[in-house]
């Protein structure tokens, strides 16, 4: 049976980045669809990142091959990135826009 990442599980991730506990790697810039591959210390996410603001996770593969998607967590009524303090998520855009302009 097949393991899927909470958007809980996908936040605290996100929340230890923006604290500076876990490293962020841009993977892959925005593009055209301002979606942007990061990995945060052996995760993957696929972050939609536009105009220099983090607005919600698409996808998430943990290192041991869990995975999570924007459509499983709507179905509980959130996604990883509302879970995040206002100044996590300010943290967060902060360390992705000075990596995506670097």
């Amino acid at each position: 049976m097949p393991c899927f990442l909470t958007a809980r599980e996908v936040s605290q991730r996100l929340r230890e980045a923006a604290l500076g506990v876990l490293t962020v790697e841009v993977c892959a810039a925005p593009g055209e669809s301002a979606l942007i591959a990061v990995d945060i210390e052996g995760w993957r996410l696929l972050l939609d990142f536009a105009d220099a603001q983090l607005h919600h996770c698409e996808y998430a593969r943990s290192a041991d091959g869990q995975e999570g998607a924007l459509d499983t967590w709507q179905r509980y009524g959130t996604d990883p990135v509302s879970l995040l303090s206002t100044w996590e998520l300010a943290q967060l855009e902060r360390l992705l826009k000075a990596c995506t302009q670097a």
